[in-house]
């Protein structure tokens, strides 16, 4: 069985989806463990009510210490930053290297890097008139959206495209190629 611990600062909707994939038998031998966030959000609702076990840390210097100690005492295999906005030090990178994975809202390594998330790629994606957008999900290391990509997705950008209707597109995206990235994992 595939252990997976989510880390997470939103609603979860990735996580809502794995559990549902895991329920329904589209991906067999998982199951999340626990659901750790830096704040206070809906993830950590959505988890509470689906009795999974969870952690909401302070964001503090200590974060990724703390964080630390939980994988530690749990033993995930997979780590997923869902959302996850804050910033995991250089040690944790690399102690966990390999089994923590982010899903970015872009097609990597356009749009990445430090303060590129959620709408904000959106937002710069629409500026740019660009033609074509996506997600990707990679390996995190110490460098900000710079690890191995495992896999990622794409969809054209119409011309009356806006932050909103691109962010819907980008979601459906992610949660395709997160259980992608799950089977080949």
């Amino acid at each position: 069985m595939k252990k997976i611990i989510f880390l997470v600062s939103g609603n979860g909707t990735n996580m809502m989806h794995i559990l549902n994939a895991i329920n329904n038998k589209i991906l067999y031998n998982f199951e999340i463990i626990s659901v750790i966030s830096d704040r206070n959000c809906k993830a950590i609702e959505y988890a509470s009510n689906n009795n999974i076990r969870f952690f909401s840390l302070k964001r503090n210097k200590f974060l990724s210490k703390k964080i630390d100690i939980l994988l530690v005492k749990y033993k995930p295999n997979i780590i997923i930053l869902s959302g996850f906005l804050s910033i995991l030090n250089k040690e944790i990178c690399k102690k966990w290297y390999g089994k923590i994975i982010n899903i970015h809202p872009s097609i990597l390594p356009k749009y990445g890097g430090k303060g590129m998330y959620g709408e904000k790629v959106h937002e710069l994606v629409i500026k740019n008139k660009d033609k074509i957008s996506g997600a990707t999900i990679h390996f995190v290391t110490e460098k900000i959206d710079s690890g191995n990509i495992i896999i990622n997705g794409k969809c054209k950008i119409s011309n009356n495209e806006d932050v909103n209707s691109l962010s819907k597109k980008i979601s459906n995206i992610e949660k395709k190629i997160l259980i992608e990235s799950l089977k080949i994992l």
